[in-house]
């Protein structure tokens, strides 16, 4: 970087004050939002970039896996199933909705695997 400051970097952040420096643009050159230090477009010319975007697996269904009432979907909570009656419900959660309202909760009968959903 053309520009000497307290903080020592190697991305594309100001050596001045630290702040994140916007994207190189056509111009040539790059100006800090913060402190108008100015770097050139060669200062950025060794930096690479490299993004890992890591995904969860998907599990499939399928009748051995539905029927095994021994492993239940998720952790297992005291609610009465109003099929069977049953005491026991795994559930998981998602939030389905906007993200200032509250999440959905489904809820599978570890006995006859009736599934039902609540927002909450």
């Amino acid at each position: 970087m053309s520009t000497s400051g307290p903080f020592s970097s190697t991305t594309a952040f100001c050596v001045k004050c630290g702040s994140i420096l916007p994207l190189l643009q056509d111009f040539g050159s790059v100006k800090c939002y913060a402190c108008a230090a100015i770097y050139d477009a060669d200062s950025f010319s060794n930096i690479k970039f490299s993004y890992t975007i890591p995904f969860n697996t998907v599990s499939t269904l399928n009748n051995d896996n539905i029927l095994n009432l021994d492993n239940p979907d998720g952790p297992v909570v005291e609610r009465k199933c109003p099929k069977c009656g049953s005491d026991r419900m795994s559930y998981a959660t998602l939030q389905l909705r906007s993200a200032d309202e509250g999440q959905t909760v489904f809820y599978t009968c570890v006995s006859c695997k009736f599934k039902e959903t609540e927002n909450s």
